[in-house]
Formats: C-alpha cells, structure tokens, sequence
C-alpha cells in the first residue's frame, strides 16, 4: 500500500498493519454501517481511505471477472472534484472549494479502477489531466499537489497515467526531468548497502534509505504498470546492474533483485516502524508482501514470489478479512499475479468475501482467471455502466463449456 506521510496517514496505516497509531494520530473509531454513505465498500471510517479502498476493490474485482454495482461506481465518481481530483474522502453533497485536500494518490487509483472497469472514461480522463497539471519540477509527485516526489505517489500516478494511454516518458518537466527519472533519482545504486532498493523521499541530508513499499511501488512505475498487472513473462534471475545511465527498465529489474534477494531470506517482508511507537518484536507486513509478489510477477519474476504466496495463503487471509476491501483486495491481486486461485487462497473464497464488503455487484463470473488467459480489457469507453466486450467474451465461453455465471453477492463486512 501507499506509504502515508501525513498524520491522516499514519492512521491509516495503523488500522491496515494491526498496530496502534501514535497517540496523537489515533486511528478513528469504526463508524457504524448506517452511518456510511450508500455504495462504500467497508464499515469503518472512510475519512482517510474510502476512495483508495474502494478502487481497489473495483481492481480487484474486475481482473476476477466481476462488475462492480453502479451505485459503488457513482459513489467512487461521486468523491471526484470537478477539477478531476479526487480527495481521500469528502462530503460529496458539498463543492470542493480551497480549503479542499485534493490527494495524488486518490486520484491515481481511482483513475486505474474507473479504466479498468471500463466505465466513466471520461472522468477517468479528467483526473489524468488534473494529475498532469500538478507534475513537481523534477518529474514526479508528491502525496498532496505541491508537496515533495515520493516513490509511491510517483509510482502510482506513472500507473494511472500509462493506464489513460499517456505517454509518460514525454511528460517532461522544464529541465528534461521525467516520471521516470524522479524514481531513479531515489534508487539504491547496485555495490552500496540495499543496493538496487528504493527510498521513499530521500533523507534531510539527501540520503537513501532501503523502504520495502516504496521499492515494490517503483517497480511497477518504472515499468509503467499499474496495481493490477499481471504477470510478465519471465525473464533471466534478477541481478543489480550497475551504472549511472540505466535504462527505468534496468533500474526496475534492480528493484527485483532486491526484493527477491530479502525474501529468499524469510517469505515475508515486516513492518516498518512508526513514528512514536515503542519498538518491539517485528512484525509481517502482509500488505507489503502482497506487493512485493505482485511486482515480482509484473517484472517477470513470478517464480521468486512462489514462497511468499504460499505463506500469505497459511497466514494472511485473517488479516484480509479483519482489514477489509483493500487488504482483501490485495491478496486478489497477488494471487492474480501468480496464477494462484483467488477463489480458493488457504482455503478462502477471496472474491466473495470482498463482494460481500460491498454493494452486490452487477455480475460475477466464474471460474477464476489466470495471469496467462484472457485478461480483462478497458476496452472501448462506456459511460453506460454496461459489461466491456471482454467481460462478454468471457460469459459467452463460459456458457458454452455449461459453467454458467453467478448473479449475487451480497452483504457488508469490513475496511481496511
């Protein structure tokens, strides 16, 4: 997940990890459902991630074949400024105005879900230009507009804008800078320690320090993919290439190697520590490790990250469960990546639990599909809210081999 650098962050990431937050940034107390507005996916407070943990939900859903409601659609469009950026999460019945905390990475997923699910292209588009237009100096973004590049809002705008068929490389900034060359600039150079790694910002002395999350994210920026990439195929072990002139697709594979070379070492990557938290014992970080296999599996290595989706199959689907649409979502995608079956993960339908945290969908399909079949395509645009001619496809093959398709899911569970 996105690495949060504000106090709202920070609590966010509290209620995602299991961890308590610093006390100055406590994680809000679960809202009652009927508190929530009709549509969100989750029962807990959205203040801070509602718009993120129901795109990736939409992602996660749509690489298994199921159409979001259209009441979750309207509710994620509906969070949508008309500047085209979206916020973490706002009172949509009021106008964004200037005191409006408009949110990069918000923005970002919500642009890759609202594509990938082929529905409201042109809102998707909207978004994509609002992120252009708050491009740092040095060819990246930062978390909020204006604020300092960071690897994961770099990251995850570079998939967004790939996902609207931007030509990211010629996104320049006044002195040549690139997307790509603001995450290169905060790359671990292969020969020092954690070489082929990624910072997240780098430090007040313009030092690098190895961050997992950032690594995993920058892995799949420099490659111009988004959250939900699939697998690539594969490609020789990953080594770190040394140089000062490396091509993203070079610095991509040092990311890699990094992070085949930590999980060789035990198949889980573990949480960082917080900010004012005492130090204890480490723990796994599931979130990071479910990215970390799905940018192996995007940059070819889907054979390193075989150890880490079987322990995220024995030990992560209660976390799943109790974090909600996003961290279910996240296994979805790993297991997606890796050809693993999403519908049976450690003995856990994953794409009905994460229905069910929502509003029924419009459709779902089986069987699972695998990272080497028909993949779902955007497709052409479609403000209709209908099925994208791949989904079709796929409901036509599945008639014909008598498999059929399901109509509901239903009920509500529990966020990220």
């Amino acid at each position: 997940m996105t690495v949060r650098r504000s106090a709202a962050a920070l609590a966010t990431t509290a209620v995602l990890l299991g961890v308590a937050a610093p006390a100055a940034v406590a994680a809000p107390s679960p809202s009652p459902s009927a508190d929530l507005p009709a549509g969100l996916y989750g029962t807990t407070d959205p203040t801070y991630d509602g718009v993120w943990r129901q795109s990736l939900a939409f992602l996660a859903q749509k690489i298994e074949y199921v159409t979001p409601s259209t009441q979750a659609v309207d509710w994620l469009v509906g969070q949508q400024c008309d500047s085209g950026a979206f916020t973490s999460y706002r009172d949509a019945s009021k106008p964004c105005d200037a005191s409006t905390v408009m949110d990069t990475n918000a923005t970002a997923v919500a642009v890759q879900a609202l594509v990938e699910i082929n529905q409201r292209r042109e809102d998707a588009n909207n978004g994509a230009d609002w992120l252009k237009s708050v491009q740092n100096e040095d060819g990246g973004w930062g978390y909020n507009p204006g604020s300092p590049s960071d690897a994961n809002s770099t990251s995850i705008v570079i998939g967004a804008l790939a996902r609207t068929g931007v030509p990211v490389n010629e996104l320049t900034t006044k002195d040549g800078s690139t997307p790509y060359t603001a995450l290169q600039s905060l790359a671990i150079a292969c020969g020092e320690k954690d070489g082929g790694a990624f910072a997240y910002q780098p430090g007040k002395k313009g030092e690098l320090t190895a961050n997992m999350d950032a690594t995993a994210a920058s892995v799949l920026g420099l490659m111009g993919k988004g959250i939900a990439s699939g697998t690539s195929n594969a490609v020789k072990d990953p080594s770190c290439t040394k140089g000062d002139d490396l091509s993203p697709e070079q610095s991509a594979q040092n990311g890699a190697s990094f992070l085949s070379d930590t999980l060789k070492k035990q198949p889980y990557l573990e949480q960082a520590p917080m900010p004012g938290a005492e130090e204890s014992k480490p723990q796994p970080d599931y979130g990071n490790t479910s990215d970390a296999v799905v940018a192996l599996a995007a940059s070819g290595h889907a054979d390193k990250a075989k150890a880490s989706v079987a322990w995220l199959q024995k030990n992560g689907t209660g976390w799943a469960k109790q974090g909600g649409p996003a961290a279910t979502a996240q296994l979805i995608l790993a297991a997606h990546a890796t050809g693993a079956d999403a519908r049976s993960f450690g003995g856990v339908d994953l794409v009905k639990q994460l229905n069910s945290m929502g509003p029924s969908p419009a459709a779902t399909a089986l069987p699972s599909p695998t990272p080497t079949g028909p993949q779902p395509s955007s497709g052409t645009d479609s403000d209709d809210g209908g099925l994208s001619l791949g989904w079709l496809i796929g409901i036509g093959l599945l008639a014909g081999t008598g498999i059929g398709f399901l109509l509901s899911m239903r009920g509500k569970k529990k966020q990220p």
